[in-house]
């Protein structure tokens, strides 16, 4: 038999005997690699969005605006086509900022652009829906559309006129929904905004109609598309006031929405991912010893060290390249929700290189820094000591067992556990410390003021961003939850299969089952206690990093709440576990140990 078909034959079996650990790794794994891959590729799956809808609908490389109307604008804006740089132009043409109702009385402020009937060669909007404008209709961009929950056939009103909605569509000339203004009137400033289109007629007759303000555009291409700062340094003495907006404004813009979705998708991976680590880890110490007695096994019938070391690392890093594969799926199929939230962009999205590439190392990371230990320390055992390992003997110390004998039998038998493990302990603070994080992080976002997209601040039509980031944030704390919780019932479950034998003893002593319930419950909650406590500080201070300078702080009694329920929760998931464990006959026990 070939070392490889061995080595597979050896990592096949051991995944059969250990299933739901095998799970719970290929768990960890997954949620792990697929949270960072997303945090990774939003930066590049924004900017390829944008350049695929740009592509498509001619999208130009310069708008120049002036808060201005009249001949004299027209002709300054006009005279920016004579550049020599300059090789088409699309406009001037005019922008109605107005008020939109539609049937549900959802009210958006709105900027109207006046278009021809026939779309020109540049600044072309797609229709994805309906058709393109006609005299009597408007056409909506598609993320205000969704977000007004209107579609074709659909009536809107804007500044007290009904009109059909007979298309949408979306462009790359204007930033994404909510920010279609680009400038306001008069020049200023204007946020929270949709767009739609009318034909030039129309868009006339809406201003003249009210006296609505009325800005005015031109569009421009370029001869060098990567020459739009030395365009934008060739005309910046322009006597009147233009604002001139390059393609990478808009797509930079783009991010905008996404601005705190790549902090809480990479700084969550990265807790997922110690999360993975800890509980992993604990499944490994687990089986330390089992591991030992293989390894001594292979060394008696002739196996090398680096075999040995294959074998026992190969379940662990075939599985996490497993979960490596399916975090990679999951976020690819989830991407495109997570990188455009507004539906104003079109395209598909996909994973580069480096981000598949980073994913994977943290894959193989999880494996090898939990199982490196154990491995090692199968490799250095003497054979027969392997042969023969037993449980660790712990030393007597007089002085603390006299003063531990004056404590409550379930408490002395969780101190004594705690403090024969103390990594294990740890581990298991910092698996607490982990989730309050997250649970502060979630607390403290919810305590944040959202001003609403409507006309006067409400919330007539939600804060996309603010919703988003909600929304992710609360799946990765969902997911660390999870993780958390298996980290737990794993911590108590190989707590109380190493302890049995002493357990098994103590109950010869006149413990009763319930105390060593408790006794395996209070191992737990001793270092959940202190790392519930350390867990709210320590995200107030990681939330600083990331937080705006006027962020609200959540009331402290949330934080409190929030630690008390992890440390509840804790003692309520290391029950069951603990209550199993303590009802194994002592009899069987001991003749195990002893066999």
């Amino acid at each position: 038999m070939g070392s490889t078909v061995l080595i597979v034959r050896l990592a096949l079996a051991d995944m059969r005997r250990h299933k739901i650990q095998a799970a719970m790794l290929l768990l960890a794994v997954t949620v792990a690699t697929a949270t960072m891959t997303l945090g990774l590729s939003l930066r590049g799956v924004s900017d390829a969005l944008y350049e695929q809808t740009r592509a498509a609908t001619a999208g130009p490389d310069v708008v120049a605006l002036s808060g201005e109307t009249g001949p004299t604008v027209t002709s300054a804006l006009t005279s920016l086509t004579d550049d020599p740089e300059v090789v088409a132009h699309h406009g001037p043409y005019r922008i109605v900022y107005a008020d939109l109702t539609t049937r549900d009385s959802i009210s958006s402020p709105v900027v109207v652009q006046g278009f021809a009937e026939t779309p020109g060669t540049l600044n072309r909007p797609l229709v994805t829906s309906g058709h393109w404008v006609r005299p009597g209709g408007t056409v909506l961009e598609r993320g205000f559309a969704t977000a007004l929950g209107a579609g074709v056939g659909d009536h809107v009103t804007i500044a007290g006129r009904s009109y059909p909605v007979v298309g949408i569509a979306v462009t790359a000339a204007t930033s994404i929904y909510p920010w279609a203004a680009q400038i306001g009137p008069y020049g200023g400033p204007s946020d929270y905004t949709g767009l739609a289109w009318m034909t030039r007629s129309d868009a006339r007759a809406l201003a003249a109609s009210r006296d609505l303000p009325v800005t005015t555009a031109l569009d421009l291409k370029l001869r060098d598309p990567g020459g739009t700062e030395a365009f934008l340094a060739a005309h910046h003495g322009l006597t009147l006031r233009v604002s001139l907006h390059t393609w990478r404004f808009t797509a930079e813009q783009d991010m905008v929405i996404l601005r705190d979705t790549q902090p809480i998708l990479v700084v969550g991976s990265w807790l997922l991912g110690f999360l993975a680590i800890t509980g992993v880890a604990a499944l490994a110490a687990g089986r330390a010893i089992e591991r030992t007695r293989r390894a001594g096994l292979l060394k008696a019938v002739g196996a090398t060290p680096s075999l040995i070391a294959t074998v026992l690392l190969t379940e662990y890093l075939a599985l996490a390249l497993i979960g490596d594969a399916l975090g990679l799926v999951i976020a690819r199929l989830t991407l495109p929700a997570v990188a455009s939230p507004t539906a104003s962009r079109i395209g598909t999205a996909e994973l580069t290189g480096a981000t598949v590439a980073a994913a994977t190392v943290l894959a193989m990371a999880v494996a090898v820094l939990s199982t490196l230990r154990p491995t090692l320390r199968a490799m250095r055992t003497a054979t027969v000591t392997a042969l023969t390992a037993t449980a660790h003997q712990p030393r007597h110390r007089p002085r603390l067992t006299a003063l531990s004998a004056l404590l409550p039998t379930p408490l002395l038998l969780g101190l004594r556990l705690t403090a024969r493990r103390p990594g294990r302990a740890v581990l298991q603070a910092c698996s607490t410390a982990t989730t309050v994080i997250a649970i502060v992080a979630l607390l403290t976002l919810h305590a944040q003021p959202e001003r609403g997209y409507g006309l006067d601040g409400s919330s007539a039509l939600p804060n996309l961003r603010g919703e988003h980031d909600r929304g992710l944030m609360l799946a990765v704390t969902v997911l660390l939850i999870a993780l958390a919780v298996v980290n737990t019932l794993t911590f108590t479950w190989t707590t109380a299969m190493e302890a049995r034998a002493s357990m098994a003893v103590a109950r010869t002593l006149g413990a009763t089952p319930g105390q060593i319930s408790a006794g395996l419950s209070a191992a737990q909650l001793l270092p959940a206690l202190p790392g519930a406590v350390i867990g709210v500080p320590l995200g107030a201070g990681l939330l600083s990093l990331f937080a705006a300078p006027n962020a609200v702080e959540p009331p402290s009694s949330w934080l409190l709440a929030a630690a008390l329920a992890t440390v509840l929760t804790t003692a309520a998931l290391t029950a069951l576990p603990a209550r199993l464990a303590a009802r194994v006959p002592v009899a069987q026990t001991l003749s195990a140990e002893t066999a």
